[in-house]
């Protein structure tokens, strides 16, 4: 039986959140792709708070540039953000997409923010 793309990615994501929880010591730093834009949060799911996030939508790096690229300028972004807020080290949810294009690239851009994951 075949699945919806939005049936395949709710099984995997459902897969992910079995073992990747965020909590106070080590919050989930989670991506959201839409068609245009690029979101990421980072959550603790212990007291159910989003301690940071950021997004592509409104940033003037983010103009006129390809999608790749608007990922890494929000990795900095949350990255920076992070520093901030005192989280040095989170995991990293994907979120049920290939960790490829827009999601490795603002994972290797918070990497270099300094987050450690």
């Amino acid at each position: 039986m075949a699945f919806s793309k939005l049936a395949r990615r709710a099984k995997i994501k459902r897969r992910i959140r079995k073992n990747v929880n965020g909590t106070s010591q080590i919050p989930r730093l989670t991506v959201y792709r839409s068609n245009k834009q690029i979101y990421a949060q980072i959550i603790d799911d212990a007291k159910g708070v989003t301690l940071a996030s950021a997004s592509s939508q409104g940033v003037k790096e983010c103009e006129n540039v390809n999608k790749v690229e608007q990922a890494a300028v929000v990795g900095k972004l949350i990255a920076e953000k992070a520093s901030q807020a005192g989280v040095e080290k989170v995991v990293f949810d994907r979120n049920g997409y290939l960790y490829h294009g827009r999601v490795k690239s603002l994972a290797d851009a918070a990497r270099e923010g300094g987050l450690k994951f």
